[in-house]
């Protein structure tokens, strides 16, 4: 009998366990309100972010992403990002953060 609450322990320790997890990087958001569009330069968003999640292009301008969701089975999942488009000399051209976070 102890052999097998053993078992069911490490068991039910096992899915909650792996029922956690992330994706993305955790970046700070202090400077979101910083960013101004048509002001703000490319290694201003560098120095307060750090080195984005995701680099692509959208019509031939560069867009940065910084993205982070934690996932939890025991509460809520959480998630911030912002995503950031910038023109050809380098400027934020526009941004969005969204954040469901404290």
């Amino acid at each position: 009998m102890k052999r097998f609450v053993s078992l069911i322990s490490a068991l039910f320790l096992t899915l909650v366990l792996s029922g956690c997890g992330s994706t993305g990087k955790n970046f700070p958001t202090a400077h979101v309100e910083d960013i101004y569009n048509g002001i703000t330069t490319q290694s201003q968003i560098l120095d307060w972010f750090g080195v984005p999640f995701k680099e692509g292009m959208r019509n031939a301008e560069p867009m940065w992403t910084y993205q982070f969701d934690a996932y939890s089975s025991v509460g809520g999942d959480k998630s911030k990002e912002l995503v950031i488009l910038f023109d050809k000399d380098n400027i934020v051209k526009a941004y969005r953060y969204a954040s469901n976070m404290e």
